[in-house]
């Protein structure tokens, strides 16, 4: 009598299942989303059966779109990444957990970060500083000063959506690829011993 062994996930598999685990438990389901009035011009479209399965096509194009919607349209994030999966036949419900990544307990962290890559990119620092030893100390430099605050930040979420957007694209296609070799490997390995 052979007792069979249930293996217990390894320490690498043990985080893809967590995270496997809450994005089931909070992500919304495909019923849910269909039934939400910014998507009801779509839902026989977003009812398709392929835009909910996990493929080695759909899951990078999910991830990218997910990262882009969360990073250019920090509220309402959702819906975005669930209308560019349409057209782009992104996995939907892996577009729309992707976006949590900005919500309202990171935003002011992703905030200062977009800031800091948009000062970079548009290299303003030395020109801020002249325009503000010329403006002098008036409310309309205060008001200036905002503007050229927001328009930094707003240009570094942008860079953000597309190099985030790009890099998740490559890493979760390379994960899926690791992830489905590492299944094949194990069911040639129990057909080879099933062989012996």
């Amino acid at each position: 009598m052979s007792s069979q062994r249930t293996s217990s996930p390894s320490f690498f598999q043990r985080p893809f299942r967590w995270i496997g685990h809450t994005l089931a438990r909070y992500m919304p389901s495909r019923e849910e989303m269909a039934r939400s009035r910014y998507l009801a011009p779509i839902a026989p479209r977003f009812l398709s059966p392929e835009l909910w399965r996990f493929t080695r096509r759909s899951v990078p194009r999910g991830v990218a779109l997910g990262l882009f919607s969360a990073f250019i349209l920090p509220v309402g994030q959702i819906f975005l990444a669930a209308f560019l999966a349409l057209p782009a036949r992104a996995n939907v419900p892996l577009a729309a957990a992707v976006t949590f990544v900005t919500n309202p307990f990171t935003i002011a962290f992703w905030a200062v970060v977009a800031n800091r890559v948009g000062t970079f990119v548009l290299k303003i620092d030395a020109a801020a500083a002249q325009v503000a030893s010329a403006k002098g100390s008036t409310w309309w430099a205060s008001f200036v000063d905002f503007f050229e605050l927001a328009g930094v930040t707003v240009a570094g979420f942008v860079v953000l959506a597309v190099v985030s957007s790009a890099i998740g694209y490559l890493i979760s296609g390379a994960i899926w690829r690791f992830i489905v070799a590492r299944k094949r490997a194990k069911r040639l390995k129990v057909m080879a011993g099933g062989s012996t």
